[in-house]
């Protein structure tokens, strides 16, 4: 796998370890005692707290971005080759010799610490930083005892979907640096590259009126993820994405492609992403000015009862209703499940190879997104525009503030331009070699330059890139402009709301969750779902939607 990172690659592998949370609205529990709490932002106060967004134009795209029209959604660039004449945005060395330490988390093998790579990446950013990648399978235990003894690096990494594990609402303001005074409005303009980044993303960073957080790998065309299908076999059949318009016509798709004894089923895992397109929101929806959760809306019954008969219709592969997900992309691969729910970071040339690996002709589309009637107008919801922020410890004075803002212009460069290179491939001729126009790792580059670490301090904006295979950047840019006028803002889109451990559990509703599960499994049936609900209103449910009402609704109101 090439050591080039774009969001959607990303998200995808988060979202193994995040599950849904890495799309729902951000929450924080904060802890108790006399600590401070740090809540929602209110309207007039987060948009004096917003940095000026000022788009660059130091590289051209090959694909530009599209715009979804008035819901404010935008696909990511793309491009099909990487920028030859890789220009500079940032002139000489961003640091003053100042020293620093950051925590970030890694999925992958840590590499050596002092390695060539963090040397020359130190030189360039002109202060010693010294980088301490920490194991993300473990991540969300070690920051809490870091932040429990006051021991907060100058510089670390809290992924959006652990807020509630890190007590991040509460951390805000209390260790982590207050960027207000030094980015709000027109101030990021001294960091151009920053400055570039979507709004929509700072928001995610913002917590009480203030920002304190740096995104990464920010879009304005986050969602939950897509159906995909095996282009090449359905098309060789006749089928074509253009022909599912419905939840019906998916029904006469699954009862069409499903041929047991020759071990091929239609379906795989599709519950969280097809769900959607019967209109479920993230959460909450607004009805006559009141919250309604999802639980309690009849499409979300509606869809329950549609993947509970599919559990039992014969068109899923049965290791798909056993739950074993991890083997999902195999069974893709082989041509035994012809259609799969998944994170849009799947749509990659990673996967595009192992697919070609296991079948020269494959080739993965997806749907475009749908309204299960067949009749009312497709919508899905937006996810964060940014899950992985970056913050500054309180501890540290302005100038040293400064100095690592500066440091994140370096690293927020764009796509292409000589500082993107240098942060993701390293020192060329060292750390990589342009073959074909491509930077590709030496030996030595695949050991120590990991393409999370410095861009999980600061990124710039996501764009789509697979270097070698167009078809796959093609492929998902069409569907990307097709499908981005149905995105919508959800309720608190982008809102951070600080929860008491308590209503943090009660957001999370595990055992509603464990029972909609073993119904889109077929193990327990829709009135079990309903009862589930039933016994979560009453213990805590209703008791959320009255605190959400109170602090949230009425005082900061919905966030779109």
């Amino acid at each position: 796998m090439s050591s080039q990172l774009n969001r959607r690659t990303f998200v995808s592998a988060a979202a193994s370890v995040a599950g849904a949370a890495a799309t729902a609205p951000l929450l924080s529990a904060c802890g108790g005692g006399s600590h401070r709490k740090t809540g929602a932002n209110t309207r007039t106060g987060l948009k004096a707290a917003l940095p000026a967004y000022v788009p660059s134009t130091a590289v051209k795209p090959d694909i530009p971005s599209v715009s979804g029209g008035g819901n404010g959604a935008a696909t990511d660039p793309a491009f099909l080759n990487y920028p030859t004449d890789q220009v500079a945005t940032v002139s000489g060395v961003p640091g003053k010799g100042g020293s620093y330490t950051a925590v970030t988390p890694l999925w992958g093998t840590i590499p050596a610490a002092g390695n060539s790579f963090y040397r020359a990446m130190s030189k360039a950013l002109g202060v010693d930083l010294t980088v301490k990648p920490a194991d993300g399978n473990n991540y969300n235990t070690v920051v809490p005892t870091m932040a429990a003894a006051r021991r907060l690096p100058d510089w670390i990494q809290l992924p959006a979907w652990w807020n509630n594990a890190f007590n991040t609402g509460e951390l805000a303001g209390t260790q982590l640096a207050d960027l207000t005074p030094y980015l709000a409005g027109d101030k990021i303009r001294k960091y151009p590259n920053l400055a570039a980044l979507p709004t929509g993303a700072w928001q995610t960073c913002a917590w009480g009126d203030k920002l304190y957080g740096i995104p990464c790998f920010s879009t304005n065309f986050a969602l939950a993820g897509a159906i995909f299908y095996r282009r090449d076999i359905l098309e060789a059949k006749g089928i074509t994405a253009d022909q599912v318009t419905s939840a019906d016509d998916m029904w006469n798709l699954g009862k069409e492609l499903t041929d047991a004894k020759r071990g091929v089923w239609a379906f795989d895992d599709v519950w969280t992403y097809l769900s959607l397109f019967w209109d479920v929101p993230a959460q909450w929806k607004l009805a006559d000015g009141k919250l309604v959760h999802k639980y309690e809306l009849p499409q979300f019954l509606e869809a329950m009862d549609w993947h509970y008969r599919l559990a039992k219709s014969g068109f899923m592969h049965p290791d798909g209703l056993a739950g074993n997900n991890a083997g999902q992309g195999t069974r893709f691969y082989a041509g035994k499940a012809l259609i799969a729910g998944g994170g849009l970071g799947a749509w990659n040339l990673a996967d595009h190879q192992s697919g070609l690996a296991a079948d020269k002709n494959y080739r993965r589309g997806s749907f475009d997104v749908f309204a299960a009637d067949g009749k009312s107008t497709p919508s899905i919801f937006l996810g964060p525009s940014a899950s992985m922020i970056s913050y500054l410890n309180k501890r540290l004075k302005p100038a040293q503030i400064e100095e690592l803002l500066s440091v994140a212009d370096y690293l927020a460069a764009p796509y292409g331009t000589r500082e993107y290179t240098m942060v993701n491939y390293g020192v060329e001729g060292v750390h990589y070699t342009m073959d074909n126009g491509v930077p590709t790792a030496t030996k030595e580059g695949q050991k120590d330059v990991q393409a999370t670490t410095y861009p999980f301090l600061a990124a710039p904006a996501s764009v789509i890139s697979n270097q070698g295979a167009d078809t796959v950047t093609k492929d998902y840019t069409a569907w990307a402009a097709a499908n981005v006028k149905y995105g919508y803002k959800p309720l608190f889109w982008n809102v951070n709301i600080s929860l008491s451990q308590s209503l943090a559990t009660a957001a999370a509703a595990q055992s509603v969750e464990d029972t909609i599960k073993d119904c889109y499994h077929g193990k327990k049936k829709v009135s079990d779902v309903q009862a589930a609900v039933s016994r979560w209103k009453a213990s805590s449910g209703d008791r959320l939607r009255a605190w959400m009402t109170t602090n949230v609704l009425d005082k900061v109101g919905t966030g779109q």
